[in-house]
């Protein structure tokens, strides 16, 4: 496990590293990751927008913040994520600024599709499910919690879809954003910082 992780490590970007490669492959007309489709491509684009919005109005709590310069140990925050995924580009805003407010946490984002054997041992209900943010001791890299690839609400309104409609289509997914645009990250942050508290 702990080479598997080094090697993923070694592999990682920084946010804005991570937001440049996606960018790079906007201008040549792909998408991140094995696949391409229209799709996809659509998908990221949206994407990129949305995280550009996000990335100048998310806000972290005040509350937030100051539990988050409490932290004792040092931690890395790796994060699995793909350029389409419209969950992570809800997500990963939050969790960069979040770093941000602390100096014991790094951040290290990685792609699903570069990183196969690392996603399948944070698998969701059988499925690779992403964005899945991993919480690592920085010292001796043991796993010690994970968070993903959606907040409780929005993981339950989905749920609550494919129960009534038996499948997750485009209505399902606007209602998503919709739900992540009412939220403004607060879900995310609570649930990232309880789980942080519970950890340190």
């Amino acid at each position: 496990m702990n080479l598997l992780l080094e090697k993923s490590l070694a592999k990682g970007h920084t946010y804005s590293e991570y937001r440049e490669i996606v960018s790079q492959l906007l201008k040549e007309g792909k998408s991140t990751g094995n696949d391409q489709s229209e799709d996809l491509l659509h998908y990221s684009q949206l994407n990129e927008v949305r995280m550009n919005r996000l990335d100048k109005t998310i806000m972290i709590t005040e509350s937030t913040i100051q539990k988050l310069q409490k932290l004792k140990r040092n931690y890395i925050w790796l994060v699995i994520s793909e350029g389409w995924c419209g969950d992570a580009a809800q997500l990963l805003p939050i969790i960069n600024k979040m770093v941000q407010h602390s100096n014991k946490i790094e951040l290290n984002i990685v792609f699903r599709d570069e990183n196969e054997d690392l996603m399948s041992l944070f698998l969701t209900n059988g499925t690779k499910s992403i964005p899945m943010l991993i919480v690592l001791d920085k010292k001796y890299l043991d796993v010690l919690g994970r968070f993903g690839p959606r907040p409780k609400g929005a993981k339950e309104l989905i749920q609550a879809y494919k129960e009534k409609h038996g499948k997750v289509d485009e209505q399902a997914k606007t209602d998503l954003q919709l739900w992540y645009l009412q939220d403004k990250g607060i879900s995310t942050q609570n649930e990232i910082l309880e789980m942080m508290l519970n950890i340190d």
